[in-house]
């Protein structure tokens, strides 16, 4: 296939070659209403500038963006695991003689600069950290050509590191079972981010496997959320006698509750998180959590990336966790 033309950007986006280039190359002479329409027929062509696919052919640019989603809460930011992917990151990436910007895109306005940036051939590669499910991001660069890894499953056809999001959920359920909870409950991550539908799910076919009912409640990865959840959960069913938190900012937030309630831990519920960041060592009591190789697996989806821009195919990676026992269970 002919790669599309700056004309046949034009002819869609029905304005001038001058108005379509001005824009792919990041000027800010034009209006919102012209740049949405031109970066419309960009995403929907295909459209990648010739100064990017000499860039990209010849490797000429050694910049990689680093595109975190970062909601205006800072949900992902203020993980304490944030800060070891982005590490890992930029030095596998630096070590190969990569330049690393790093871009947050937490509004609609980032967006569109992220996506000017790139269609101006700024960039040889990509790394996507988390993104929600909804986001048209990954899609609208995915289209663009550029090469690109996701940290974590996002849209189709894009290469990705991940975790086993359903199996460490199972792990961490099981464990709960086989200490004789019965009662088990769980407080998920943000639904429209496939990690947290993956953690569910595995907790969900846990528990329908021993026949036991699932209690959920909706969290964001925080810790005021787990504390909140935890409450809920706690009116909902004043019986239970476990839980499992899809990360341990949620977990730690679930114990400050129950403190609240008067529940001992594990005696009257017994707590399991998700990710062993450092601090699960130092709650109390320690928290039995599942350990995700969140550095592994950003070592792995940099790596990735830079297999595809040495012409490799790019290979799906999915790391295995294991669950680290502790004395909240």
């Amino acid at each position: 296939m002919r790669r599309p033309t700056l004309e046949a950007v034009a002819a869609r986006a029905g304005v001038s070659k001058s108005s379509v280039s001005r824009v792919v190359n990041g000027e800010t002479s034009v209006t919102p209403a012209i740049r949405d329409q031109v970066l419309r027929a960009v995403r929907e062509l295909g459209y990648v500038p010739n100064g990017a696919a000499r860039s990209l052919a010849t490797q000429s640019t050694d910049t990689v963006a680093v595109i975190v989603s970062d909601p205006p809460q800072g949900v992902v930011s203020d993980d304490p695991m944030f800060s070891t992917v982005v590490r890992t990151v930029s030095r596998v990436l630096e070590d190969a003689g990569k330049q690393v910007t790093l871009m947050l895109a937490g509004s609609k306005e980032s967006r569109a600069r992220i996506e000017r940036f790139i269609a101006a051939g700024h960039a040889a590669g990509l790394l996507l950290v988390p993104m929600h499910g909804p986001d048209p991001l990954p899609g609208a660069l995915a289209r663009m050509g550029v090469p690109m890894v996701s940290f974590g499953r996002t849209a189709p056809g894009v290469a990705y590191a991940d975790n086993d999001n359903v199996g460490g959920a199972s792990l961490a359920a099981g464990h709960l079972l086989s200490r004789g909870r019965r009662r088990v409950a769980t407080i998920t991550g943000p639904l429209d981010m496939i990690p947290s539908q993956d953690r569910l799910a595995g907790y969900r076919e846990t528990l329908r496997e021993s026949g036991r009912r699932s209690n959920v409640a909706i969290g964001d990865f925080t810790r005021v959320s787990g504390a909140q959840g935890m409450r809920q959960l706690l009116e909902d069913d004043p019986a239970l006698d476990a839980v499992f938190a899809a990360n341990d900012l949620m977990a730690i937030g679930a114990l400050h509750a129950l403190r609240e309630a008067g529940r001992r831990v594990p005696d009257d519920v017994a707590v399991v998180g998700f990710d062993d960041i450092e601090a699960a060592m130092y709650t109390a009591p320690p928290l039995t959590t599942v350990r995700s190789p969140m550095g592994d697996q950003a070592a792995a989806a940099a790596r990735l990336l830079l297999g595809l821009l040495d012409g490799e195919r790019g290979k799906p990676v999915i790391m295995q966790n294991e669950l680290v026992v502790r004395e909240s269970t």
